[in-house]
């Protein structure tokens, strides 16, 4: 199971920073979805860590 996860994200991983590379190279790229796409990459490479080292993410839990 994590083995899967780990390769679904390093897939994800890829196609975020080949996406990124992609519109970085237009004329006149698109900033807000550079931006976009960089922090979807930054929370896939947080997962990947998480998974890679076994961790489970801690829920942010409202406080009452």
């Amino acid at each position: 199971m994590i083995d899967h996860k780990v390769w679904r994200l390093r897939n994800r991983h890829r196609e975020l920073e080949r996406m990124i590379r992609d519109e970085q190279r237009k004329p006149e790229p698109n900033a807000a979805l550079v931006q976009d796409l960089k922090r979807r990459k930054l929370q896939v490479k947080d997962e990947l860590f998480m998974a890679e080292a076994g961790l489970v993410p801690v829920s942010i839990r409202p406080s009452y």
